[in-house]
C-alpha cells in the first residue's frame, strides 16, 4: 500500500510539473506577470517536493542548485557572460542566507 502511493505521488508531481511548464508557456504568451511568476513558484515547489519523494532532500537539493550555479559561473556560461544571472542567483541566495 505505502509503496503504491509512493509511486502514484511521484506520478502526480509529474504530471503537475508538465501542467505548470504549460501554465508558464501560457502565461507567456499572454505577457501575465502573474501567471509566469505563480507558474514558476509551482515549478520550484513542485521539482523539491519531487526531489524529496525520490530521496533528496531539500538541504542536498539547496547544495547542488548552488554547485551547479557556480559551475555556470566558473564555466563562463553564455548566460553568465551576458547577463550576469547565474552570480546575481548566488547573490540571492547568500543574502537569503544571512
Amino acid at each position: 500500500m505505502d509503496i503504491a502511493r509512493g509511486i502514484k505521488t511521484i506520478e502526480w508531481l509529474k504530471t503537475e510539473l508538465v501542467s505548470n511548464v504549460a501554465s508558464l508557456f501560457r502565461g507567456m504568451l499572454k505577457n501575465n506577470d502573474d501567471v509566469i511568476g505563480e507558474s514558476l513558484a509551482n515549478l520550484v515547489i513542485g521539482c523539491y517536493l519531487l526531489g524529496r519523494r525520490l530521496g533528496v532532500n531539500f538541504a542536498a537539493l539547496d547544495a547542488k542548485i548552488e554547485h551547479m550555479a557556480r559551475l555556470n559561473v566558473d564555466n563562463d556560461h553564455e548566460v553568465e557572460r551576458w547577463y550576469g544571472d547565474f552570480s546575481a542567483f548566488l547573490d540571492h541566495v547568500k543574502g537569503r542566507k544571512k
